[in-house]
């Protein structure tokens, strides 16, 4: 996949393409057949500072932690970005959940692994 500007984290994504975050600039969303599906920022209209590390959850949603901002938001594949952490993170740079409704943050400012719960409704 050619044209990324500084690719750093990448994820698959639950069709068989994936996500992949681009050093202070965006995250873009590519097929199974390596195809530009979408850019958050665009399709979102949301202000990435640096995006880090990226996710999916087992609804299909993006998660992205942006480093500059100190932030994890969840892009969810029809709704608005909701942000799942605003405080507490020092650096964060890498971001997993798992099946149980936790993420993951490793952050690099406090040389740890930050654990949340989360939970998001349907409107």
């Amino acid at each position: 996949v050619p044209n990324l500007q500084g690719p750093c984290y990448i994820s698959p994504v639950p069709n068989g393409g994936f996500v992949v975050s681009e050093e202070c600039g965006d995250v873009k969303v590519f097929t199974s057949s390596r195809k530009l599906l979408c850019s958050l920022s665009s399709k979102y209209g949301h202000r990435f500072g640096n995006p880090t590390g990226v996710c999916v959850d087992m609804e299909g949603s993006i998660l992205v932690a942006d480093e500059q901002r100190c932030t994890v938001h969840l892009f969810p594949e029809h709704g608005a970005p909701v942000c799942l952490v605003s405080t507490g993170l020092r650096r964060p740079v890498g971001v997993a959940c798992s099946s149980f409704g936790h993420l993951f943050v490793a952050d690099a400012g406090e040389n740890c692994v930050k654990v949340f719960k989360y939970c998001v409704r349907p409107p």
